[in-house]
């Protein structure tokens, strides 16, 4: 049985749920560019690939629901880039460099310091050999993990999100959730869920502050 005040903390808390990239670590564009031009390729050609080319698309979506694993991932869209381009962790290559967020890692652990729960709710973009949360160093940081890759499917699939809730142990409306794709926000906004969309860190960072109610220490 739960005491009085043992209640009344259970009724206060609240769930954070974090996408991974655009989120805990910076915008990766300028970075993708600049690993581009190092390889001897257009400096818009990791997006085009991945984002313009059907092979490429095709590719990235069978990577994020484990269709395919990294390495195989890593192989097709080397070939896509182009003949000179290694495949040797590809991914890993391109995303070494991305920063985390600073002011949002900060923001989580202060939430989770007080009492809130904390969940990632990414779309993979594989974990072997290349893992982007342990790269990060915020696997640690979370009570729930739910990557695309493991489960078979990905936002903005609302089966998603409900699994999300289940495992958390809330309802939606004690719940927020931060994307950097608008598109990510509506199914998890339907279950009840507050959303916020990050178009910049520091806005984002004061906006969940209100949220709830923390105050994140200085950025490590």
């Amino acid at each position: 049985m739960l005491h009085s005040n043992d209640a009344a903390s259970k009724s206060d808390e609240q769930a954070l749920i974090l996408d991974f990239a655009g989120v805990l670590t910076a915008s990766p564009i300028d970075t993708h560019r600049a690993w581009c031009v190092s390889e001897g390729l257009e400096p818009g050609a990791w997006h085009a690939t991945l984002n313009d080319h059907p092979e490429g698309r095709r590719l990235y979506a069978a990577l994020e629901i484990g269709e395919i694993g990294q390495a195989e991932w890593n192989e097709g869209t080397a070939a896509l880039l182009g003949e000179h381009v290694d495949p040797m962790n590809l991914m890993g290559r391109a995303w070494a460099d991305v920063p985390p967020a600073r002011r949002m890692v900060a923001l989580a652990r202060a939430a989770r310091a007080a009492g809130h729960r904390l969940a990632l709710l990414s779309n993979s973009f594989g974990l072997d050999p290349f893992n982007p949360y342990e790269h990060v160093g915020i696997w640690d940081l979370f009570d729930v993990h739910i990557v695309s890759e493991r489960e078979g499917l990905a936002k903005p699939y609302p089966a998603i999100y409900r699994l999300a809730l289940e495992r958390i142990g809330l309802p939606g409306e004690r719940c927020v959730f931060v994307d950097d794709h608008a598109v990510n926000l509506p199914p998890a906004a339907a279950l009840g869920i507050s959303t916020v969309h990050v178009t910049d860190e520091d806005a984002a960072v004061t906006e969940l502050e209100a949220l709830l109610g923390v105050t994140p220490g200085p950025a490590a």
